[in-house]
């Protein structure tokens, strides 16, 4: 059974409420950090742990937090990116929902170590019933005196809202989440200048995503080191995987890294195999923004070694035979999938979700989203593959924020793997499926 950090407790009745978090070891973190640990301490044991964010660019933790200014006069501020939206990633609401105090105690280590004073959680618009129930959670850690002033007499103080957004994907981006956090429309920023030396209100700032947060708490009771022993290579600790698609057992899973593709796919323990005892044909494993992979270069890296659910291993031959494990949006698709249909949802997603600041983005989402329709709807010619696939080239790497990239990587690999499938599109003048 593979260790459990975020999902051990997660079945207890009750958790969301501190007096059963309390019982089961809840805020003990905040307890030694706040009595035992210097805040540089702090990020030392999250540097030894090897944790990286857990929203998708799998950035090292501690490191980022080492760029922070913290000799600026300004206030410091740490943000939980809550803006979960990327297509077929549904892990972080799972957390809020039924384990909110995790999540809050771990914004109290990582703004101790940050020096900060002010935090906030970001959540998505759409998930305001979540964000009741973490409101609820904090006015608990306030009245039990782990938030507000001279927290358990240690002499450090910590506010911590809770702001939810209008439900607009590109500010899961980290600059585009500050703007909105500010008030603004909430378009990303240009960078340089990086967050850690001007975010939030122009001071110095740290944005974690919620999983990456949340496994603080254990990091600090069990040491860094104890994480770090957990997974394979650079991988360190454990990720959940929210899995869903044509699969038995669709569900949110906490592996450790380093765990073979296939045994994750196949396994009773996780997806309990294809549905209908169907022929695997493609899987997205880091969420929509990432390359798709026929079942062959999945199960199997080019060199024909087993494919691992690790940073390394599912991008091994890059985006030739790889992809990326990105936020864990596992989505599996069985042999009477049409990759034609799926790829033009997701483009149709990008499209909309596009803040138009940047032209490549603005019009080339639009542009793959129509030559798609075409295709799917039996209008399309030889020509409309190519064309896609130019301006897929022409938005990747020629925008602001990683949008733009998220839009175009998908065509790009479906082409690449499934050619064959649009031409059978265009010939037939119709969708095959």
């Amino acid at each position: 059974m593979a260790t459990q950090i975020l999902l051990k407790n997660i079945d207890v009745p009750g958790l969301a409420e501190i007096q059963v978090y309390r019982k089961l070891g809840g805020y003990t973190a905040v307890e030694k950090a706040l009595k035992t640990l210097s805040p540089d301490e702090v990020t030392d044991e999250v540097k030894k742990s090897g944790l990286k964010g857990r929203g998708g660019a799998g950035f090292p933790t501690g490191m980022k937090w080492s760029f922070i200014d913290k000799q600026s006069q300004k206030a410091k501020y740490l943000v939980c990116n809550y803006d979960e939206s990327e297509p077929g990633t549904f892990k972080d609401r799972h957390i809020g929902q039924l384990n909110p105090h995790q999540l809050i105690e771990g914004m109290i280590l990582g703004s101790y170590a940050l020096g900060a004073n002010t935090a906030y959680i970001y959540i998505r618009g759409e998930l305001f019933y979540v964000l009741r129930i973490i409101e609820k959670a904090i006015a608990e850690a306030y009245k039990n005196g782990f938030l507000g002033e001279n927290i358990l007499g240690s002499g450090y103080s910590l506010d911590l809202y809770c702001h939810p957004g209008a439900g607009a994907y590109i500010c899961g981006e980290e600059t585009a989440l500050l703007e909105s956090l500010e008030g603004k429309r909430g378009n990303p920023r240009i960078k340089p200048p990086f967050p850690a030396i001007v975010g939030l209100y122009g001071s110095p700032t740290v944005v974690n995503n919620v999983e990456t947060i949340a496994t603080l708490p254990w990091i600090v009771n069990n040491g860094g080191e104890a994480y770090s022993a957990i997974g394979i290579g650079n991988s360190k600790g454990t990720k959940l995987i929210s899995a869903c698609g044509h699969i038995n057992k669709p569900g949110i899973y906490e592996i450790e890294l380093g765990l073979p593709v296939e045994e994750f796919i196949y396994s009773d323990e996780y997806c309990g195999g294809i549905r209908n005892g169907n022929k695997l044909k493609a899987v997205v494993a880091g969420g929509s923004s990432v390359p798709i992979l026929p079942a062959n270069l999945i199960l199997k890296t080019a060199a024909g070694e087993p494919r691992l659910m690790s940073y390394e291993s599912l991008s091994e031959g890059g985006f030739q035979t790889g992809t990326m494990l990105g936020s864990g949006g596992f989505i599996v698709m069985d042999h009477t999938a049409c990759i034609v249909k799926n790829l033009l949802t997701f483009a149709r997603f990008y499209r909309h979700e596009s803040c138009g600041q940047c032209s490549p983005c603005r019009e080339g989402t639009s542009w793959m989203e129509k030559i798609l329709m075409r295709i799917e709807g039996g209008q399309g010619t030889m020509k409309d593959i190519d064309l896609l696939v130019d301006i897929a080239k022409h938005v990747e790497g020629n925008t602001i924020c990683p949008l733009g990239d998220a839009a175009a990587w998908p065509v790009a690999s479906a082409i690449r793997h499934f050619r064959e499938e649009f031409e059978e599109h265009v010939k037939l003048q119709k969708c095959p499926f």
